[in-house]
């Protein structure tokens, strides 16, 4: 009788050094505009991995290898995540709020938050009307969730204790969910998108670092802030750096969920390797390079096409100064903008090889030219 093969999953190639700080970095809050401590534990784990270091005015953190190349080559990711902002306090003491970059509402009942006030994180959840009391009439319609009704409940029952918690209007608001595991390899958390990119670029830089690689050009790690509200951080970045090349890694919609049409949104699953994008943004020779490393080093990759733009940092980077060849290189996420994004570990792996490869194959000699 023939052995049925093996379903118990590969082995991580990944360091538990490296895993720590996966989890500890998705748990830790990098809102839009107050990305700062997602920022300064990346830059903790990078600084003994590159040459020097530099935060820009608006909080993009960056490390590089080789400073002093004239050719330089950007890797990067985007650290925000979506959140909300405290717009308004009623004299009851519940708060209401603006979107701080695309949060979904409509996931937001019963959910719990943390307020980031003057006297640091404050517990609330999201307060929503039982259902006995929403459908008493038959005929009525059940209230959906909107921002305008939506509401942050503290426990306190006045503006004055509300404020004297530190909460005040403008102060972040982020869910309370976390880094955890599911069966078969799969890891869900509140900011995959896009702290898994910069995790990924960070590893990126270790193995360079620990397989003693010298590479011919100067390697800028960049970890950007707000993406979520129009990929401001990469436009003021890239304006900086003036690459000559740019790889930007983000997430991707896995379409093998329910209520996703793969005619509008592509064919693309977790598991079966990262994402690379056809698009006016993404620069032919660059794309056909990177497809060569692929297939030279056996990683699978998942094809798709994105329209006018990628929607990614990868626009910020194309079109600055006088142009840079760049090329986005997603994983497939599935449940975007919840507070349980999932994705695949191997996904992880096979995006961290890809873009490790393609460095190695880069020089400042490809022809990248147009024609």
């Amino acid at each position: 009788m023939a052995k049925s093969k093996s379903t118990a999953p590969a082995a991580s190639t990944l360091p538990e050094k490296s895993y720590k700080f996966l989890k500890t970095y998705i748990n830790t809050p990098s809102p839009v505009g107050f990305e700062s401590s997602g920022q300064k534990l990346w830059l903790d784990y990078i600084t003994p991995l590159v040459d020097t270091t530099f935060v820009d005015p608006y909080g993009t953190a960056v490390g590089i290898i080789n400073p002093k190349a004239e050719f330089k080559v950007v890797i990067e990711a985007h650290a925000d995540e979506i959140s909300w902002f405290v717009n308004y306090i009623t004299p009851e003491g519940l708060v209401y709020l603006k979107r701080n970059g695309g949060v979904d509402h409509i996931i937001a009942p019963g959910q719990r938050v943390f307020i980031h006030g003057k006297k640091g994180p404050v517990k609330a959840v999201f307060g929503w009307p039982a259902i006995h009391t929403r459908l008493h009439n038959p005929d009525a319609k059940d209230p959906q969730p909107k921002v305008e009704n939506l509401f942050l409940d503290s426990g306190a029952r006045s503006k004055k204790e509300v404020e004297e918690l530190g909460i005040h209007v403008g102060a972040v608001v982020t869910y309370q969910d976390g880094f955890d595991e599911l069966a078969y390899d799969y890891l869900i958390g509140r900011a995959f998108d896009n702290r898994v990119g910069g995790f990924m670029i960070a590893e990126v830089a270790r193995l360079l670092k620990e397989n003693k690689k010298q590479l011919p050009f100067g390697l800028y790690v960049v970890n950007a802030v707000q993406e979520e509200v129009g990929l401001r951080g990469a436009e003021m970045i890239a304006r900086r750096i003036k690459p000559n090349v740019a790889i930007i890694t983000d997430v991707t919609h896995d379409t093998y969920t329910p209520m996703i049409n793969k005619i509008i949104e592509g064919d693309v699953s977790c598991g079966k390797g990262p994402s690379l994008a056809f698009g006016p943004a993404v620069h032919n020779k660059l794309l056909n390079l990177v497809q060569d490393v692929a297939e030279k080093k056996n990683i699978p990759v998942q094809m798709r096409t994105v329209s006018r733009s990628t929607g990614t940092d990868t626009d910020s980077f194309a079109y600055a100064n006088d142009g840079c060849p760049s090329v986005l290189i997603s994983i497939p996420l599935r449940y975007m903008h919840t507070t349980v994004e999932m994705l695949h570990k191997s996904d992880i792996e096979k995006t961290i090889q890809l873009m490790y490869e393609t460095l190695l194959t880069l020089t400042p000699k490809t022809n990248l030219s147009y024609l």
